[in-house]
Order: structure tokens, then sequence, then C-alpha cells
């Protein structure tokens, strides 16, 4: 019999994913490479976007952590709308209740948190701060366990994961024995942020995933 149990209750760990979902690191540079090499040039409205990111996020991260909602609203969704993700070809979607099947133990894994998916080939993970900040990688398992129910199984799929002050980026191969490997993390916060350097990743995802 099939149990049915809450994402975060029952992956507590990398190393616990791996495991149960036969998942390995890759051990070549060249498995994601789609975040280092022929990253697009910014334009000057682009530019000028991100500065009003940065701009606005100074302003209220200066009280305190922010909450999942804000995060969305003065980060995420104005690097989607760079990108160009708002917009066709590409189309969003959030899921609910996404489930991955796991076989030992005979498990269906249920999250419910929102996520975002471009494609259905590129998922965005906004991790929630309360009291305490949570680094980004805790969200590594998490996303990567929702990229595993990707249904199309031969072409690769990538993840993004913020807290609001950090991103890291995935790509998962789902062919044969799956495969995944993980960014360096960029950073918001400082004064010299990298915020341009997400967006020029996001771009280069964005057109991985189209083909």
């Amino acid at each position: 019999m099939v149990s049915s149990l809450g994402i975060t209750d029952t992956i507590k760990s990398l190393s616990d994913l791996q495991k149960r979902c036969n998942l390995h690191q890759a051990d070549s540079d060249r498995f994601f490479n789609e975040w280092v090499d022929n990253l697009p040039e910014l334009n000057q409205q682009e530019q000028a976007g991100i500065a009003r990111i940065k701009q606005r996020y100074d302003y209220h991260r200066v009280d305190g952590l922010l909450l999942e909602g804000t995060i969305n609203l003065l980060v995420v969704s104005p690097l989607l709308e760079l990108a160009g993700f708002l917009d066709p070809p590409y189309r969003i979607r959030s899921p609910y209740g996404i489930e991955l099947a796991l076989e030992e133990p005979e498990t269906t894994i249920r999250g419910f948190i929102d996520t975002l998916v471009v494609q259905e080939k590129l998922w965005i993970l906004v991790v929630e701060s309360k009291r305490t900040s949570i680094p980004v990688l805790a969200a590594l398992p998490q996303l990567l366990a929702y990229m595993l129910t990707n249904p199309v199984s031969d072409r690769p799929v990538f993840g993004m994961a913020t807290n609001g002050d950090e991103f890291v980026f995935l790509k998962l191969s789902l062919d044969n024995t799956p495969l995944y490997d993980v960014s360096r993390t960029f950073s918001l916060f400082p004064r010299r942020h990298e915020l341009g350097e997400v967006l020029q990743i996001l771009k280069r995802l964005g057109d991985a995933v189209l083909t």
C-alpha cells in the first residue's frame, strides 16, 4: 500500500533523497555548463531593471528578513519579467500537490509549497525566512524532489532556489540513472551584488528549455 507524506516530513536531507531515488551528483564540469558558458549580455533596460530590484530589496530588507510573499513581489516576479518568462512562448504554472513516487520504501511524497514551473522544465522555489534566515542550500533536497516529478524523462530540467538574499541553480537529467549538479551561490545582499549574473543565467536557461 502506498502512503502519502508531506515532502518536508519525508525528505530530510540530500543524502536521504540520493539513497531513496538512486540520485547521483555528476562528476563532470560539463554536465551543467549552462550557468557558466554562453551567458547573454544584458541590455540597458535589463540593467536598469536589476538596479531597481536591488534598490527596492535594500529598502525593505533593512527592516529585517523578507517573507515568501514579499520575496516573490520584490525579487522573483520582476526577475521573471526581465527574463521574458511572462510573455510568449513561455508559460508559467503554479503546481499544487506535486507527487513523487518512491520505490523503496513504497511511498508517495506529496508537496504543498507554491512553486513556479516554466515550460515544465524550469522549477523556481522560494525559501521562506521567518525568525531566522534559512540558507538557500537547505532547499536543494526539496527542489530536486519536485524536479524528479517531471513527466518528460528524455530532457534535462533546471531549477532555481532563492531565500531573497541568495540564489542557486540546479540541473537534473532523468536518463537512466538520475544525475544532478549545482551552481555556486549568488548573493543579492552586498552592495556589489550578483543579481545581474542571476538574470543572465535565467535567460540562458530560458533558451535551454525552449530548444
